[in-house]
């Protein structure tokens, strides 16, 4: 909105700084920050009212988890709020790519509402059903996809470490490219177990990907790293932003002892988001390297189902993986400040990619 005043009207002075990227990029980070701890304590207040005994803590997990009975959940609101706000303010109005991100955000935090007011209401940990989830997510991300594909046109996928001819997929990008964001978004909830576990990682990704896309929406940049140049992708600087903005002014509140949840309403929402983002920019592999503790997480339980239906045996004492290390004794803390070292690892050995082909 105020990019749009900018580019119509005739500022002076400071306001033709809104004109540039970097500078409403920085300016969604800050938005979204002081939005998000404006509302927070009295959006807190209200979840705690409305919710009661909040969010339904499993009997079979960490025995440490039961003392946080009681904790509001559906927090993923406040982060949705100041991220949607933000980026309406600073985006600029006519970028397809945005408002793909942005229906996959709102899409797929609407399912996750959906999914805890039914586990608060019923007070039960399960939810709604996993295919009706995956299939209104997989309608959800294919729209998105198509948005994206009938902009730009290019349906390859780009091989890091790897200077040759991408790899054309043709209309199978379109399943791929759903598949990623369905994928990606899934796996941050399930890492999403413990007091700001899924919080810093999100953020982290996010700076990585504000790089990424200012990158591939530079013709002149992405020539010279040989990286999938596509016009426009910058305007997404802006939703990092936001999303690291909302991030940070969640964490205030939710750094333990949490005082509310993000739930599945946030962990969904910004997990198919930063997938959205990877899916525009082209980068869907390097996701997966930036990404690589939500990958973790979702294949720990992937692999722990596997085997106990056909052996009858665990191969993590507890799955996802968070939770394994907590059984093993290590303290909830610990366990977060250590997946938090090798997110932002992780997500160097992304960059790196940028430069190794």
């Amino acid at each position: 909105m105020l990019y749009w005043l900018a580019q119509n009207m005739e500022f002076a002075g400071v306001f033709n700084l809104i004109r540039y990227l970097s500078f409403r990029a920085g300016a969604a980070i800050f938005t979204a920050l002081l939005i998000g701890l404006v509302i927070g304590p009295k959006f807190i207040g209200w979840l705690r009212i409305r919710q009661g005994k909040g969010q339904p803590i499993r009997d079979d997990g960490p025995q440490t988890h039961l003392a946080k009975r009681g904790t509001p959940t559906m927090g993923g609101l406040m982060i949705l709020t100041s991220m949607v706000i933000s980026v309406l303010l600073w985006m600029d109005l006519s970028s397809t790519y945005v408002w793909a991100c942005l229906f996959v955000t709102l899409g797929f935090g609407a399912i996750g509402f959906l999914d805890d007011y039914d586990k608060v209401t019923k007070a039960s940990h399960k939810g709604l059903s996993g295919k009706m989830r995956l299939l209104f997510e997989f309608l959800i991300a294919g729209f998105a996809a198509w948005m994206i594909v009938n902009q730009h046109g290019n349906t390859a996928l780009y091989v890091p470490f790897y200077n040759g001819p991408a790899i054309e997929l043709g209309p199978f990008y379109f399943c791929f490219a759903a598949f990623v964001i369905v994928a990606f978004g899934n796996a941050v909830n399930l890492t999403d177990g413990l007091d700001g576990l899924a919080t810093m990682p999100v953020i982290i990704a996010s700076l990585a990907f504000m790089l990424i896309v200012y990158l591939v929406g530079r013709a002149d940049f992405a020539e010279y790293l040989g990286i999938p140049h596509v016009p426009g992708a910058g305007n997404l600087t802006i939703l990092c932003g936001a999303i690291i903005g909302a991030g940070l002014a969640f964490l205030w509140f939710n750094a333990p002892p949490a005082a509310v949840f993000m739930g599945d309403t946030g962990s969904l929402a910004l997990g198919g988001t930063i997938g959205v983002i990877a899916v525009t920019a082209h980068h869907e592999i390097v996701l997966g390297i930036i990404g690589g503790l939500f990958v973790v997480e979702a294949l720990s339980v992937i692999i722990q189902v596997f085997f106990y239906k056909r052996t009858g045996k665990r191969v993590f004492k507890m799955a996802p993986i968070h939770h394994h290390f907590e059984q093993l004794g290590w303290a909830e803390p610990t366990v977060v400040i250590r997946f938090w070292i090798i997110a932002f690892v992780l997500a160097l050995a992304g960059l790196a990619t940028l430069k190794l082909r």
